[in-house]
């Protein structure tokens, strides 16, 4: 189930300098701003929740993580946007991008499709899936080493200090691969900014444009006001040009990821019409119609939550992208398989997706 071209293209196919976050480390910049990171642990103020627990002592809130970050899987993986899994290349040429999925969360969603680890028990103490900066380093030279084409970090929100500090010690170490961050969008202004210049590429969410949907589905009441801030932020550090290397690969720039929901929960329209008129038609968008209920949707509590979306709302979406003027990015094609494909199975933490298997 490839993802199609969302009425345009990409611009910029062009070769880039290394990552930044390589200047950034060899100037002694990098490891100043972890240090900065890691004083907003305690208290914790990391990421908007502001838990204010001392995750340094081991003290947990929202999120369950305390000083170190949890690994609950890291592989190459094959479903993420072509321009990041290299899906595009010719056969056999396609490595992945080097995906690295924390355990945990600081959002709380009904449907979230990574349930197993975003909302599962912590790890007991001495678990190896809790991790310091050096093992986390490690994890990022072996997926180098495997040729992905990329680092990315999924659900990074809330151990942000932990990744600055591995980075650091990875750079050290000879990783020259663009950083990935694939983040739900509620994030802190204040650890973006000190991010600025260490992420190549942010790949947020904006799953609403309601605050009460915001609520009721991902226990978040300022959801949408915090996405917002954040994806702005974003924008001005990456700004809306998807760059490009010479096979097609990014290397620099900002993807938002737009999840349709059945019955519209998500209000699409409105935030299309926010991008539009915040950042322009330019930005690149991922739309998704993978949607398939989840987690703790069932029962009497989300009746709208209860289904995969119909080809009626899909097509909706397509229209209002093409209304609004949108000019780049990718829909990700309408297909009744697409729940099942993209399905991860957490209890293979080597091989949690199937997608692995079209392109060995």
């Amino acid at each position: 189930l490839p993802r199609s071209p969302a009425r345009g293209h990409n611009r910029g196919v062009t070769t880039v300098p290394e990552p930044s976050y390589l200047a950034l480390h060899r100037s002694g910049e990098l490891a100043r701003r972890a240090d900065v990171l890691e004083a907003r642990l305690a208290p914790c103020v990391v990421c908007p929740r502001e838990c204010r627990v001392d995750r340094l002592r081991g003290e947990t809130k929202f999120c369950g993580v305390a000083a170190r970050a949890i690994v609950s899987s890291y592989a190459p993986h094959f479903g993420e946007e072509p321009v990041l899994s290299g899906t595009h290349l010719p056969r056999g040429a396609a490595r992945g991008a080097g995906n690295i999925f924390f355990g945990r969360c600081n959002l709380h969603c009904v449907h979230c499709q990574n349930a197993q680890i975003s909302q599962g028990p912590r790890p007991a103490p001495g678990d190896p899936r809790e991790v310091d900066a050096a093992r986390l380093a490690s994890i990022m030279l072996e997926l180098q080493a495997e040729g992905c084409h990329n680092i990315g970090f999924v659900s990074p929100s809330h151990v942000a200090p932990q990744i600055a500090r591995a980075v650091d010690v990875a750079a050290g170490r000879g990783l020259a691969l663009p950083l990935i961050y694939n983040t739900n969008g509620y994030d802190a202004l204040e650890t973006l900014r000190l991010l600025d210049g260490a992420i190549d590429v942010y790949l947020p969410d904006l799953k609403y444009s309601d605050e009460a949907a915001g609520l009721e589905l991902s226990k978040a009441p300022d959801y949408v006001a915090r996405a917002r801030a954040a994806i702005k932020e974003m924008h001005r550090q990456v700004g809306d040009e998807l760059v490009l290397d010479e096979r097609g690969l990014a290397r620099r720039g900002l993807i938002i990821r737009l999840l349709i929901l059945p019955n519209d929960q998500a209000g699409l329209r409105g935030t299309l019409e926010w991008i539009r008129a915040e950042l322009g038609p330019r930005v690149a968008l991922s739309v998704m119609s993978q949607y398939f209920p989840a987690n703790e949707v069932g029962g009497e509590r989300h009746p709208l939550m209860q289904r995969p979306i119909r080809r009626r709302e899909y097509d909706e979406v397509l229209d209002w992208l093409d209304e609004l003027g949108f000019e780049n990015g990718w829909v990700q094609p309408f297909d009744e398989r697409a729940a099942d494909y993209y399905r991860p199975d957490f209890d293979d933490p080597d091989r949690p997706f199937k997608d692995a298997d079209d392109f060995e």
